[in-house]
């Protein structure tokens, strides 16, 4: 910045002039610290401009980079919330297919005893009807063998 230089040369012009002899004055040519200092305000307008659009550069870059990460944060939560939905989601999942599974299981216990109920049922139906013909068959042979003696019986009576 020319300013900044040109105050910094009028410093080292007073610092390197020659003092005067019992006095902190010094002798310093008045032009050419006349000549700094005018400089230095006629490059003070540019000079400010070029720091005020530095600073406004500055401001602009700063909002962009807060909403960016803004939008950064934004979009983490967002896919933090996702991730949590997803997870609830899954675990809510498991747990219906649980319950089902436990249901089902239960479902087809009952229906297997109710089976073993129906066949166990049918068996002695079946049994008692096997019984019953082995009776009777017994009775057959019974009278059968019954039948036989009394033929043998009339072979020898006649």
């Amino acid at each position: 910045m020319e300013v900044v230089d040109r105050v910094q040369s009028a410093i080292s012009l007073v610092e390197e002039a020659r003092g005067v002899p019992l006095s902190a004055s010094c002798v310093v040519h008045r032009g050419e610290l006349l000549e700094l200092l005018d400089g230095a305000r006629n490059s003070f307008p540019q000079d400010f401009a070029l720091a005020q659009q530095i600073i406004d550069t500055r401001e602009q870059i700063l909002e962009e980079a807060r909403s960016s990460a803004d939008a950064v944060i934004a979009h983490g939560r967002e896919e933090v919330s996702r991730m949590i939905e997803q997870t609830e989601i899954v675990a809510a999942a498991r747990a219906e297919a649980k319950r089902i599974l436990a249901a089902v299981e239960e479902d087809a216990r009952v229906e297997r005893e109710e089976i073993e109920a129906y066949i166990d049922s049918r068996l002695a139906t079946l049994e008692v009807i096997l019984n019953k013909t082995l009776d009777v068959v017994h009775r057959g042979r019974e009278k059968l063998q019954g039948f036989e003696d009394k033929h043998i019986l009339s072979d020898f009576t006649e």
